[in-house]
């Protein structure tokens, strides 16, 4: 996808993917904190008609909370942004940030050792969608 994330395509509707991600998520110790309704946003504020568009801050506690301890503004970067977007062809498309691109900002050994282990949470998350 990009140098900052990762993603795949799936069949359903937002109906029926968001709860299948959350569930993922869920698994591999990773909980939602916010929910950003793009569509809808972009509705009540510009008056535009959008496909469905979410944006999902999640946030495994355990991996955040060494994380801050290892480097307190790292707040910066998180949580783990999912994305859920209708594709063209119909499909779902989920989206992952990827922490190990986006955490070696911080440029420390201990933070890139546990990039690698969110990713390889997402990269899980993701298989278990499909």
């Amino acid at each position: 996808m990009s140098n900052y994330g990762f993603n795949i395509t799936v069949a359903g509707t937002m109906e029926t993917v968001e709860p299948k991600v959350v569930a993922a998520l869920q698994e591999e110790g990773f909980g939602v904190l916010t929910e950003i309704d793009v569509k809808a946003v972009l509705k009540k504020k510009l008056d535009l008609e959008k496909s469905p568009y979410k944006i999902l801050g999640a946030c495994n506690p355990v991996l955040a909370n060494q994380a801050l301890t290892a480097e307190p503004d790292i707040g910066l970067l998180l949580p783990c942004n999912v994305v859920i977007r209708e594709a063209d062809n119909g499909h779902m498309t989920v989206a992952f940030m990827d922490p190990a691109a986006v955490l070696q900002l911080v440029d420390r050994p201990e933070i890139a050792e546990l990039a690698a282990e969110v990713r390889a949470r997402l990269d899980r998350v993701s298989k278990a969608i499909k």
